[in-house]
């Protein structure tokens, strides 16, 4: 089976009024093609789930956000991400802020097919008064109360990988893959972009098999995208762009979300990549050293 379709054509199932999960980890390895390809269709109205960076900023500043289930919104060493700082604190979007473990739990119960998970987490805090949709459930076993995590449930997962052949098998050679297999479980419908297209002959090293995080029957289409997770990083092939990043704040701060889309954004991803310095340019961006 031949999964390999354009981003147009892959995000083309995402309609107004769905819920998205977006895999990656603030400004790691995000689907950043896909997520351009959703700014340059008419869709509206999403319910956002993610460990979040641009790709949350990004679709909340060119408003097709209604609400955002997150637990945190970040570019690291820009601490809260401008354009989702911007719309959270204009009231613009509904939130749903939780702790990155309850996320987790979240994405478990729905990989797991469970209505919730209990956990401690969130208990004596704040996440409780700020996320009223959670609730306590009294133990089976003892006297006390957990917090019941809801299964968070995608309609369709957005996750960039490093290689993928056209049935579906994708490879995560990042040291750390976050959270995309949960996202990926969870949700009716996944889309991986990744940045090399393989023959399947490649998941026969034993080494290589061992970066497969998920059954290719739980990818529904493949997007060839070299260089599309940038400005996030796609380790170990390339870092993330930290002056594209200030930039895109600067431009933000300075004319808003059409400012960096009249900048950058283009009406295709051959276009964008040309107005940050092309591929080549996206390919030797250093990894970062933490």
């Amino acid at each position: 089976m031949d999964k390999l379709v354009s981003a147009s054509a892959a995000v083309s199932v995402i309609e107004d009024g769905m819920t998205i999960g977006i895999g990656g980890w603030g400004p790691r390895r995000k689907p950043m093609a896909l997520i351009r390809e959703l700014l340059r269709s008419p869709v509206k109205n999403l319910t956002v789930i993610a460990y979040g960076g641009a790709d949350v900023g990004l679709l909340c500043a060119a408003g097709k956000v209604r609400k955002v289930i997150y637990a945190f919104v970040s570019l690291d060493f820009m601490p809260l991400e401008p354009a989702f700082r911007k719309a959270r604190e204009s009231g613009a979007i509904e939130v749903m802020e939780i702790d990155e473990g309850m996320l987790l739990l979240g994405l478990r119960a729905g990989a797991w097919g469970c209505p919730f998970i209990p956990t401690r987490i969130g208990l004596g805090t704040d996440v409780l008064k700020n996320a009223p949709d959670l609730t306590l459930v009294d133990s089976p076993y003892d006297e006390k109360e957990w917090v019941a995590m809801p299964a968070l449930t995608p309609d369709v997962a957005l996750v960039h990988a490093t290689r993928a052949d056209a049935r579906g098998v994708c490879e995560i050679a990042s040291p750390d893959h976050y959270m995309d297999d949960l996202f990926v479980r969870a949700a009716k419908h996944t889309i991986v972009a990744v940045d090399e297209v393989v023959p399947s002959q490649h998941f026969h090293d034993p080494e290589i098999a061992r970066r497969v995080f998920w059954e290719r029957n739980c990818t529904q289409a493949v997007v060839h995208a070299p260089g599309g997770a940038h400005p996030s990083s796609s380790d170990p092939l390339y870092g993330f762009d930290v002056g594209h990043f200030k930039r895109y704040g600067e431009l933000l701060n300075e004319g808003g979300y059409s400012a960096w889309a009249d900048a950058f954004l283009g009406d295709s991803e051959v276009s964008y990549q040309s107005a940050v310095g092309g591929l080549e340019a996206i390919q030797s961006l250093p990894l970062p050293v933490y």
